[in-house]
C-alpha cells in the first residue's frame, strides 16, 4: 500500500512540470511493484490527474460543452486524434522497456529553446491547425518514458501566439481526452489495476490539484522564460546524474 501512495504523490507532483512522470513512476514501479508492467502502471496513474484537469478547468470544459469555445474544441479534437495515431504503435513497441537519460536530456534542450523563444519574444508563424497537429505529435511521443508530456506540449504551444497562461491551460487540457481513452484501454486489458491502484489515484488527485494551483499561481508572477529555463536545467542535471550513476 505504501508504494501505491508514493506513486500517487509522485504522479500528482510531476504531471504538471516538464519532467517525465512516466519515467519516474515507471522506474519506481519496476523495482517495487513487479505485479504490473511499469509503463502500464505509469499510464494508469494519469487517471488521477485527469480528474484534476476536469475539476480545475471546469469553466473551460463547460464553455466547450456549451459551444462557446469552438477554437479550443477543434484544437483538442485534432491534438487527440494525432496523439492516438502516434502513441499507440509506440506503446505496443516499447511497453516492456524503460528509457531515461537520453530523452530527459532532449527535453531539457527543448525547454531551453522554449525559454529562448519566450525571452526574445520570437514566434514562429504557424497556423493553429498545424500547431494542433504538432502538439498532438509531441504528446503522442510522450508515451515514451523519459519524454515529459507537459514539457513536450509546452514546447510545441510556445511556437504559437499564446500567452503563458494559455500555453499551460491548453497543454494540461489536451491531456484529458488521451488519458481518458488510455485509462479505459488499460482497465479493459487488465481490470486488476483498479485494486489496489485506487489509492494511487486518490493521492495523485489530492497532490495534483495542490501542485497545479501553486504552479499556475507561480507562472502568473514570474516571467515564463524563467519557468522553462529552470526546468530545462533540471532535466539536463537529471540526465547527467543518470548517465554518471
Amino acid at each position: 500500500m505504501k508504494n501505491y501512495i508514493i506513486l500517487g504523490i509522485i504522479q500528482g507532483i510531476l504531471e504538471w512540470i516538464p519532467i517525465s512522470s512516466e519515467g519516474v513512476v515507471g522506474l519506481w514501479s519496476q523495482f517495487f511493484l513487479r505485479k504490473f508492467n511499469p509503463l502500464d502502471i505509469a499510464l494508469f496513474l494519469h487517471a488521477g490527474t485527469l480528474f484534476v484537469v476536469l475539476v480545475y478547468f471546469r469553466r473551460e470544459w463547460m464553455e466547450i460543452l456549451r459551444g462557446k469555445n469552438p477554437f479550443l474544441l477543434r484544437f483538442l479534437i485534432i491534438t487527440t486524434l494525432v496523439s492516438l495515431i502516434v502513441a499507440f504503435p509506440i506503446y505496443k513497441t516499447i511497453r516492456n522497456r524503460i528509457f531515461g537519460g537520453i530523452f530527459l536530456a532532449i527535453m531539457g534542450l527543448g525547454l531551453l529553446v522554449t525559454s529562448f523563444f519566450q525571452r526574445t519574444k520570437r514566434k514562429v508563424r504557424i497556423g493553429r491547425d498545424k500547431l494542433a497537429i504538432l502538439t498532438g505529435i509531441l504528446q503522442g511521443l510522450a508515451v515514451i518514458p523519459g519524454i515529459s508530456r507537459s514539457g513536450a506540449t509546452i514546447f510545441g504551444l510556445s511556437l504559437g501566439n499564446f500567452s503563458p497562461q494559455e500555453i499551460l491551460r491548453i497543454s494540461y487540457m489536451a491531456s484529458a481526452p488521451i488519458i481518458f481513452l488510455s485509462s479505459i484501454y488499460l482497465v479493459w486489458k487488465n481490470p486488476n489495476f483498479i485494486f489496489p491502484g485506487w489509492i494511487s489515484l486518490v493521492f495523485s488527485f489530492l497532490t495534483g490539484i495542490i501542485t497545479l494551483h501553486c504552479l499556475i499561481g507561480w507562472v502568473k508572477r514570474v516571467n515564463f522564460s524563467y519557468f522553462t529555463f529552470i526546468f530545462g536545467l533540471l532535466c539536463l542535471v537529471g540526465a547527467i546524474f543518470e548517465f554518471l550513476f
